[in-house]
């Protein structure tokens, strides 16, 4: 569909000049002479950009452009001034139109203006169109708006029509069951079964029973015919989690099975064919685990089709907070607590902390405090271990340019902690490796505790400081992963920003 573009001009002969400048581009442009004409072809028609004539019949423009902006119709609008009145268009400007041109407008500048704003438009629809299908808090059991677990909801809805193997890969506690449930709910197969098989947790001797089954009599204590978990599944999904965990023996076997779609019970003679899904998953670097022959190489291919990562809870910014307020709420409501969420105190920390543990470890923590303690929010005397450690027995100190003479302690009163500076070079190379400072803990009791997340944001502040604003640098000095520095940097920037 072309473009259309309105034109509000009183002039009929102006208006026919204007539509043979632009009788050749790829738009449409039609022509009302007043306010009320105008209103009426923008509600029924929404063109994607007006041309607005400030001296109206019936009206002014400034009228209409308050009009247009008041009911926050997607339209950019040009303003036509007369020579000596840009003084108005900018006004107008600062009331919401996004250009002006000059009377006699040239047919150059005309369509050069058109033609931008038309273009601007097109990208404004389409980045509407893009949050509205992709910016989702909610996603078939994931809860998480970061752009980390948009690209996973994507990857999910682009891999779940097909047969692929998808392989999720992420660290303990992130979600890989959640990832591998979300792609069976979003399948054909969502209404055929869905089982899951933890291959860590199974002994080898049990794992080619768990997933192949056994016929009765194939070992000492297999009294019946069991079906595994491959006949279980069959019609729909079959999760392998911790797959590098399995030994190579079966691994040849569960190879066997992804190419021919066919296995033979445990005691048995003859051969089932089943059709179900595989969808696998691992904690470890599977490639690595390849390369130190713990896990197949054709296997490996044969199931990593589709490659999901799952991001770990620290990278996932703001879904912290919102995954935090879930489980305080729901484990609120059902222990008949009155908690509605965590305080700005609490909130700042989370956002701080790592999570080695990821969700699962979060989910845990919420339970934990809402067990065990009353209140309306969350606060940080509530917080269980490890929360809640707040001593730091041994750090790295930030180095201080030292004169040649001997050096002498600094003390930070705020930490109460002595610093004993080793011997340095009058300078020190931006790259070289930079001497530890030893700190001791004086036996003076520190008046006053200060959060982590404070301590953490203001060591990494001076961190950065004193590298002069490099941030490679700064996370050399604290060993840290320069990702992890950018990361806490850019996540403080936008929340000095916003408040």
């Amino acid at each position: 569909m072309r473009p259309k573009v309105l034109l509000v001009e009183d002039s009929t002969s102006l208006a026919i000049l204007y539509q043979q400048y632009v009788k050749d581009e790829p738009y449409d442009m039609f022509h009302v002479e007043t306010g009320r004409e105008a209103k009426a072809f923008i509600e029924k028609q929404l063109p994607q950009l007006v041309i607005l004539d400030l001296k109206l019949p019936d009206t002014s423009g400034e009228e209409i452009l308050d009009w247009i902006v008041a009911n926050e119709f997607p339209i950019s609008v040009v303003v036509a001034t007369a020579h000596g009145s840009v003084d108005i268009a900018v006004t107008l400007i600062q009331k919401g139109a996004d250009d002006f041109l000059e009377k006699p407008i040239q047919a150059d500048r005309l369509k050069t203006s058109v033609r931008l704003h038309l273009k601007r438009a097109k990208l404004e629809t389409l980045v509407n169109k893009m949050e509205s299908e992709f910016d989702r808090t909610n996603f078939h059991g994931f809860i998480g708006s970061s752009l980390q677990m948009q690209a996973v909801y994507k990857t999910i809805e682009s891999a779940a029509p097909t047969s692929a193997s998808v392989f999720v890969h992420g660290e303990s506690g992130t979600g890989k069951e959640v990832c591998a449930e979300a792609i069976h709910q979003q399948s054909t197969r969502a209404n055929k079964p869905f089982v899951a098989i933890n291959c860590g947790a199974i002994p080898k001797d049990l794992m080619e029973s768990e997933i192949f089954g056994h016929v009765k009599g194939a070992f000492t204590g297999a009294t019946t015919d069991r079906k595994g978990a491959a006949m279980q599944a069959n019609g729909g999904t079959l999760f392998l989690d911790e797959l590098c965990e399995m030994e190579l023996e079966m691994q040849k076997k569960l190879l066997r099975f992804l190419q021919l779609g066919t296995f033979t019970p445990l005691g048995g003679s003859r051969e089932i064919k089943v059709d179900c899904r595989i969808i696998c998953a691992t904690n470890r670097d599977p490639l690595q685990e390849v390369a130190e022959g713990r896990f197949r190489e054709d296997l490996y291919y044969r199931v990593h089709v589709i490659p999901i990562d799952m991001p770990p809870l620290r990278e996932r910014g703001h879904d912290i907070v919102t995954l935090a307020n879930h489980f305080v709420k729901l484990y609120s409501k059902q222990d008949k607590k009155k908690f509605k969420g965590l305080s700005k105190d609490v909130e700042k920390y989370f956002l701080s902390y790592e999570w080695p543990g990821n969700v699962r470890q979060l989910q845990n923590i919420m339970r934990n405090i809402v067990v065990l303690n009353d209140g309306d929010y969350v606060e940080m005397a509530q917080l269980p271990p490890p929360l809640n450690t707040a001593v730091v027995t041994e750090t790295k100190a930030i180095p201080q340019p030292q004169p040649v003479s001997a050096p002498q302690p600094v003390v930070d009163v705020e930490a109460h902690v002595t610093v004993v500076p080793t011997s340095q070079a009058e300078t020190v190379p931006e790259q070289e490796p930079v001497s530890e400072a030893v700190v001791h803990e004086t036996t003076t009791k520190p008046q006053t505790i200060r959060p982590m997340w404070q301590v953490e944001r203001e060591t990494i502040q001076n961190a950065i400081e004193y590298c002069d604003g490099n941030v490679l640098n700064a996370a050399v000095l604290l060993d840290l992963s320069p990702s992890t520095v950018y990361r806490k940097k850019q996540q403080w920037e936008q929340e000095e920003e916003q408040g």
